[in-house]
Formats: structure tokens, C-alpha cells, sequence
């Protein structure tokens, strides 16, 4: 990872502080032997996975005081997880996936930095099969849905993973295709509601998106 430009971060979560090792721009590059391109990661979405988005505030802000006793709770579309660290530190039981190869690499970083315990990671992608996650409470994810294609593949992967009573958070910035995706998931026999999203002074840019929740 030594040729790649990183930035250290702390970010204040009430009387919790989390820290954070990321990629330091969205301009940087390093595909180690193509593994990324052979999973159809182009060099411009490379760097996606490894800086913290809005998005990505707004849920961990929502994960800071959610309650979390009994549950099992999975974040998809992990990235830099800082939902995931927050709930870690928590002492939650919380496991991460993403499709990105480096993501493993960075949130191993990230746990030692916070001196905190492991977070099971799988890498996995919406339409692999994958028996070993299990079953969830609690579903969460943020700035998922980039792609119309996504919609059906998100709700069948959320589906696959959620227990007969499931509860699922989603947070979007607006990129137009959640009315679909929410379509998709009241077939599945999900209640949907929507609402803006909270702790708006306490993020590092404006956000103008929904906080999607289901619930099973």
C-alpha cells in the first residue's frame, strides 16, 4: 500500500471518538496485480471504496445510539465501514461485506487503530451465493443504489440475509433509483418508510438525501 497517498482521520461520535485510515483523495490508484479489474472494478471506481462519504456519516450517526442488544447486524457495501467501527466499538455483533478487494486490508487497519476487536468481513457481491454469512437482524447500508441495475440485485442480496422478522436501514444521497428499489422490497413483504436524515450539523458536508427503512 506504500505507494498509495493516505489520510488520517478522527471523527466524533458523541463521547466516542473513531479513527480513520483512508485512501487521502478519490485520485488514488493501485491495482496490485489486476485483481480488481479482473472483478470489473475500473480504475475510476477503484478509489469508491476507500474515503468517507456523507452517506457513510449519516448511518454511523444512526448507529451510535440504535439499539443493539440481541441483534446480529450486517453492513453491506462496507467501503471505509465507518458505520461498522462505530457498532464495533459498541461492542456490537457486526459483520461487514463488500465486493472491493482492499476493503479487508483497510477495516483490519482501521479495528487495530480504535483498539478494538475483529470484524468478520466477507467479500462478496450482490449476485454471488454465499451460505456463510447467515442470517441478520438488522440491515444496513448507505449510498448502495448507483446503478438502476443494482435495485434488484440489493433487495435479493438484503433478502437472502435477513431473518423472517428483519428490520433494514438504508441511507441515500438521491441518485433517482430508490422508488424502485423500495417498490422491489414492499414485494418481498416489507413495510417502507422514509425520512430526512438527523444530526445534520454534526456532518463534514450537506446532505440532501433519505434515510430508507424497512421492516419484516
Amino acid at each position: 500500500m506504500s505507494s498509495l497517498r493516505i489520510r488520517y482521520q478522527t471523527i466524533e461520535f458523541g463521547d466516542i471518538d473513531i479513527h480513520v485510515r483512508t485512501l487521502r483523495n478519490k485520485q488514488q490508484f493501485l491495482d496490485r496485480d489486476g485483481v480488481a479489474e479482473k472483478l470489473g472494478i475500473s480504475s475510476a471506481t477503484w478509489p469508491i471504496f476507500g474515503v468517507v462519504w456523507v452517506s457513510g456519516e449519516v448511518l454511523a450517526h444512526l448507529m451510535f445510539d440504535y439499539s443493539i442488544e440481541g441483534k446480529r447486524i450486517l453492513e453491506v457495501g462496507c467501503g471505509i465501514a465507518l458505520a461498522s467501527l462505530v457498532l464495533n466499538h459498541r461492542l456490537a455483533d457486526i459483520t461487514a461485506t463488500d465486493y472491493h478487494p482492499e476493503v479487508e486490508y483497510f477495516l483490519g487497519e482501521n479495528v487495530s487503530l480504535n483498539k478494538d476487536k475483529k470484524i468478520p468481513f466477507i467479500r462478496t457481491g450482490w449476485g454471488d451465493t454465499i451460505s456463510s454469512l447467515g442470517l441478520f437482524d438488522l440491515v444496513i447500508g448507505s449510498d448502495l443504489l448507483y446503478e438502476r441495475g443494482h435495485v434488484e440485485l440489493l433487495a435479493a442480496f438484503i433478502n437472502q440475509h435477513a431473518k423472517p422478522h428483519c428490520d433494514v436501514i438504508l441511507v441515500d444521497p438521491g441518485r433517482g433509483h430508490h422508488a424502485q428499489f423500495s417498490k422491489k422490497m414492499v414485494g418481498l413483504g416489507y413495510t417502507h418508510s422514509q425520512g430526512k436524515a438527523s444530526h445534520l450539523e454534526l456532518l463534514s458536508q450537506p446532505f440532501q438525501g433519505q434515510v430508507l427503512r424497512y421492516h419484516r
